[in-house]
Formats: structure tokens, C-alpha cells, sequence
């Protein structure tokens, strides 16, 4: 009854956004080796997308480089002559080294093509930007201009002492200008600094946050919102709502005999309402009249009724300022850099976090289901798109310069070594490292996975 009750479109569409994001970042990385191994003047053996045990859906060779696509979408790679990686050709490293192979090249040389991938996404996460900023703009929910303050969604925020109406002021001493950016800021925040009834008040955050909210398994409902009131936007056409006589901007105050002034008041009035039908007051104008409302077994609105609730009505209404900031080419570029910059400087401060097991972030750790979860639904929506692989470009350069033998990050540690000792570590030294590299990516993927589906850093 589970897997019936699954929304399969929305799964496939989710599926075929993280294959395609992937696959371009994927792509581009190894193109950042490929080009530079052949700047060199490297023979480049295979160029792949996916990787392909046993035989590959597709492939062609065009002068000395096969290029396919093989049929396990776990990533993609390229096979450089010479260099000691996942392929592991013994048979050819058993042979003197040749002036095409990776092993003969100079440190330096064989540093760049390291790097070439994660250069190459670094860049890539600048570009996205600075195409958003060019083609959507920076959207900007100024956080001192909200009106009621925030509305506090989760009840493991409100136990930390967080109240219906309180204003956010700043967070580790640092202003919020951005509410857009509050949910991100909060999670990685020691202490929140916010106005209550006239008042400075500071919340010292737990650093077990992160781990409480992967215990609970929280929904989809973010962690705080925006208060305002709940003003009808309107009904579908023929729908059950559109036979209420609504109107736009039809304000309700009171459900039954509840008086509720904000959106939230309402959710938690009618959590209560389920399988029932409820008496609301409305205004409209000056005057108030009633309307008999049914609430669904999920405490769902009549169907087909909307509300208002976008920015630019919200900013109409003078619940806070918002404005969406249009870059030009030219300013566009230097405010990515920055962008992805901050992007960055976040994922680090998660990083550290989940580094540290007292903060519990580890059990959050997610695999493939985890990054599809994060890409939109209901449409395919081309802003959230390439947002999401731009940030996932930065975690992929940032989570290959790690020094694991395997990744570019173990590559480049053994050669910069190379270069300072001037000694070059023996190739059966390098094997031994890839292999033991390997087993600790499969591993972390093993349990980055298994956490996603049965919750194994939760201990469920």
C-alpha cells in the first residue's frame, strides 16, 4: 500500500533531475582532466560517462580516446596512460614508462591535471551563478523589514526558545540581511540575537541541532516561516472553494469561536478540525460575514482554494520589503564568485559538523535519494535547477581535493609531497593507496545510502 501511495511521477521527475545535473557535472569534471592531460600531451585511453563494468550501452573511438557511456551511473571518469587509478592496470605499469604516460610527466604537469576536474567545477559553479543572477536576479526578502516577525513552524525550534513574532537580528554576531538565507545561516549558528515585545533576546543553539532534526525526520515544513495573515488568493475554476463566494484578499480572523490572525494560527486550528466542518469569519473590507468550510481526514483547505502567499504580494501588502536585484554581464561574474563563495564557506561550516559526532550531524548524511530529494517535484523548475548544480559542482570540487587516495585530493597530496621531498613514492605504494582509497569511498558511499533508506547513523 506504501509503494501505491508513493507519487511515482514526482519520483521520475526528481530521478531525471539529479541524472542530468550529474551527468553534466560529471562530464565537465573529467573534461577538466581530459584537457589538460592532453595539454600535456598525455595519451587519454577512455573518456566515460557512467562507469562500465563488463560492457558499456555506448561507445566510439575517435584517434587514441574511447568515448562512451557505460550503464552504471555512479559517475564517469577518464583513463589517463600511465597514472595508477580505479582501473588498475598493472600490466601496463609493469612496462617502462613511455613520454605519453602520466608517470612520465614532470610533478608539476601531473599537479595541474589533478587539478584540472575540480577547476573546472569551481569554475562551473561561477558561470551558474552569475547566469541566474543575469537571467532570475537575487531575490531578497529584506529580514529587518518583516513585519510580524517570524512564524515558528517546528516545535523543536520553539523548545530551543524561539516565539511566534520574534525578529531575527543576527546570528553569531554576524546581521541577517537575507531571510532567503535564514533556514541555511540557522543550522550552522551557535547563537541567534533577535528583537522580541521591544527587546534584545539571544538563544544559545545546541550543537547537537543539526543531529535532534535528523532524529525527528522532519517534514517538508521548514524549520520557521514568515508570519502574516491568512488572505484568500483566490479558487479554481468548478472547484469546490469557488462555490464559498471568496474573493481575493478575504482575510480570516476566526474559525469557529478561535480567534486566528496568522497563517500558522489557522494550520494549528484546523490540525485540530480534521473530518469536520468549521464555521470561519471572514473580512472583507470593513465587514465581516462567515462561511461554512470542510476539512479533509488531512486537515487540508477545501480543494481548489488558494492563498495568498507569493513575495511580490506580500510586499504589496506591506508584510516586508521585497526586491529582486537584476545583474547586468559585466556585474554579474564578480557577484557569482562571491555567491558561490558563501556557498562554499556554508558547506565547510556542515562539513566541520559533521566531522564533529557530538553535534549528530553525521546521522544526517545522505546518498543518492538524499540529493534527488532536493530538486523540485511538481514541475521542472529551471532557477531551482541549476542552483542545485551549482552548489552540488562546489561540493564536488570541495569533497575531491579531500586527501583520500582515490580522489584527485589523494592524488595531489602524493605529488606535492613528490615535490617537496623530491622523492616520487614507489608505484606499489600508489597501488596499495588506491586500493585502500577505494574500499574507504565504498564504504562511505555504502553508508551514505544505507543511511538514506534504513537510517543507519540514526540507529533505526
Amino acid at each position: 500500500m506504501e509503494l501505491l501511495a508513493i507519487n511515482w511521477g514526482s519520483v521520475g521527475l526528481k530521478v531525471a533531475q539529479l541524472i542530468l545535473s550529474l551527468s553534466i557535472l560529471v562530464i565537465l569534471h573529467e573534461f577538466g582532466h581530459y584537457i589538460t592531460a592532453r595539454w600535456f600531451k598525455c595519451r587519454v585511453e577512455k573518456f566515460y560517462l557512467f562507469f562500465d563494468p563488463w560492457f558499456s550501452l555506448v561507445k566510439k573511438k575517435i584517434g587514441e580516446t574511447v568515448y562512451g557511456i557505460g550503464w552504471l551511473p555512479l559517475g564517469g571518469y577518464v583513463k589517463i596512460a600511465g597514472m595508477i587509478d580505479e582501473s588498475m592496470d598493472k600490466e601496463t605499469m609493469k612496462l617502462p614508462p613511455q613520454p605519453w604516460e602520466f608517470r612520465s610527466k614532470p610533478a608539476w604537469q601531473r599537479l595541474i591535471i589533478m587539478l584540472g576536474g575540480v577547476t573546472v567545477n569551481i569554475l562551473l559553479a561561477f558561470v551558474i551563478y552569475a547566469a541566474i543572477l543575469m537571467v532570475w536576479g537575487e531575490k531578497k526578502i529584506y529580514n529587518n523589514s518583516l513585519k510580524y516577525g517570524i512564524a515558528v513552524e517546528d516545535s523543536l525550534i520553539k523548545s530551543f526558545g524561539f516565539k511566534d513574532g520574534d525578529k531575527i537580528i543576527s546570528m553569531d554576531g554576524q546581521p541577517v540581511e537575507n531571510f532567503n538565507n535564514v533556514i541555511a545561516e540557522l543550522i550552522v549558528s551557535d547563537s541567534v540575537t533577535l528583537e522580541r515585545e521591544g527587546k534584545t533576546a539571544t538563544i544559545q543553539l545546541p550543537k547537537s541541532l543539526i543531529g535532534k532534526l535528523v532524529e525527528k525526520k522532519r517534514s517538508d515544513v521548514p524549520l520557521i516561516g514568515i508570519r502574516y495573515p491568512f488572505w484568500i488568493g483566490g479558487a479554481d475554476k468548478g472547484s469546490p472553494a469557488s462555490k464559498l463566494g471568496l474573493q481575493r484578499w478575504d482575510k480570516v480572523v476566526m474559525i469557529d469561536s478561535t480567534p486566528v490572525e496568522f497563517v500558522n494560527d489557522v494550520a494549528r486550528v484546523i490540525e485540530k478540525k480534521k473530518n469536520s466542518s468549521i464555521t470561519v469569519t471572514l473580512q472583507r473590507g470593513t465587514e465581516q460575514f462567515t462561511s461554512v468550510w470542510t476539512v479533509d481526514s488531512a486537515g487540508a483547505l477545501p480543494k481548489g482554494m488558494k492563498m495568498i502567499g507569493k513575495p511580490e504580494s506580500l510586499d504589496t501588502a506591506g508584510i516586508f520589503k521585497y526586491t529582486v536585484i537584476r545583474y547586468g554581464f559585466f556585474e554579474a561574474f564578480p557577484a557569482g564568485v562571491v555567491l558561490a563563495s558563501e556557498k562554499l564557506g556554508w558547506y565547510i561550516d556542515q562539513f566541520k559538523k559533521i566531522l564533529t559526532p557530538s553535534t549528530g550531524a553525521y546521522k544526517g548524511v545522505g546518498g543518492f535519494k538524499a540529493m534527488g530529494s532536493v530538486f523540485s517535484g511538481d514541475e521542472w523548475d529551471w532557477e531551482h535547477f541549476w542552483n542545485i548544480t551549482a552548489f552540488f559542482s562546489i561540493v564536488l570540487a570541495f569533497m575531491n581535493l579531500l586527501p583520500i587516495p582515490a580522489l584527485d585530493g589523494g592524488h595531489v597530496l602524493f605529488t606535492l609531497i613528490e615535490m617537496i621531498t623530491k622523492r616520487k613514492p614507489s608505484e606499489k605504494f600508489l597501488e596499495y593507496a588506491q586500493i585502500a582509497g577505494m574500499v574507504i569511498l565504498l564504504a562511505l558511499m555504502l553508508y551514505a545510502n544505507g543511511n538514506d533508506w534504513f537510517g543507519w547513523g540514526r540507529g533505526k
